[in-house]
């Protein structure tokens, strides 16, 4: 059960697949849970405020920080593209909400990273978070920016950041990969709820994952979280595996964590 210890939360990226599902959910976590994305997210309900905010427009994101306790960081580009857009919605908006947030004293960020920022892992690796990043694209790239950002507001100004490396959240794993990624949006919502309500965060480099039987990820580095995943894609697997080929071990797609990431590109500027 999640503690309603903050009076006003903001989720950017509130339009978005993870945001709609996290909507109805995180209200357990606040009074008020204010509600940013770039696109619409439609009309404020009970218990909600709407603020529509590019995170590439510091004075629009410095507004929608104003008055909060903590932020659930979701916004930005989600997939891997161009580096223009990259650049805007994840770099420069990632330094625009750490800077609105360092003006306005939000001691407390989750920020929606990903497993991209270690995609070039092998699937055969166990990694831990004190594995130097190896992204498998700009996108990837975008997400340890965020990281080393974070941890430098924490290092110079207070500002406590859990780094959640989502891997594929969604109702259900779609392929045999998402069996050892998968996370499910009640887990994301509890892993959420962790980062939000422990005593002492610090920075904290956490997988997004739920409790699958195959992983390749080792979150003993974030047991002070205290996230405890309840959800697996242990229950798909009979499915999965009926609906999808086994893999072709020579494609870098299955050779690598980041799956088709690792091959996206290169795109036109």
């Amino acid at each position: 059960m999640p503690l309603q210890i903050h009076d006003k939360l903001l989720l950017t990226g509130a339009a978005g697949a993870l945001g709609k599902a996290l909507r109805t959910r995180l209200k357990a976590n606040c009074k008020v849970l204010r509600l940013s994305d770039l696109n619409d997210v439609g009309a404020a309900e009970d218990g909600e405020e709407v603020m529509q905010a590019d995170l590439g427009d510091a004075q629009a994101v410095d507004r929608a920080v104003a008055g909060v306790s903590a932020i659930v960081h979701l916004g930005g580009y989600s997939v891997e593209g161009p580096f223009a857009p990259i650049l805007q919605a994840n770099i420069v908006g990632a330094y625009n909400l750490y800077e609105a947030a360092r003006k306005h004293g939000v001691r407390r960020v989750v920020f929606a990273s990903s497993n991209h920022v270690t995609g070039f892992y092998r699937q055969c690796d166990t990694i831990t978070a004190d594995h130097p990043p190896r992204p498998d694209g700009l996108y990837g790239i975008s997400k340890a920016f965020g990281e080393d950002l974070s941890r430098f507001y924490f290092d110079r100004y207070g500002i406590e950041t859990a780094c959640v490396r989502i891997g594929s959240s969604f109702p259900e794993p779609k392929d045999r990969r998402m069996l050892a990624t998968w996370l499910s949006y009640d887990d994301l919502h509890r892993l959420i709820s962790a980062c939000l309500d422990t005593p002492v965060l610090g920075h904290s480099i956490i997988f997004g994952v739920s409790d699958n039987a195959v992983t390749w990820w080792d979150n003993s580095r974030a047991k002070h979280v205290g996230y405890r995943p309840q959800d697996s894609s242990d229950v798909f697997r009979d499915a999965v595996y009926a609906r999808t080929s086994a893999p072709d071990l020579s494609d870098p797609a299955a050779i690598y964590q980041g799956g088709a990431f690792v091959k996206a590109g290169p795109f036109e500027q």
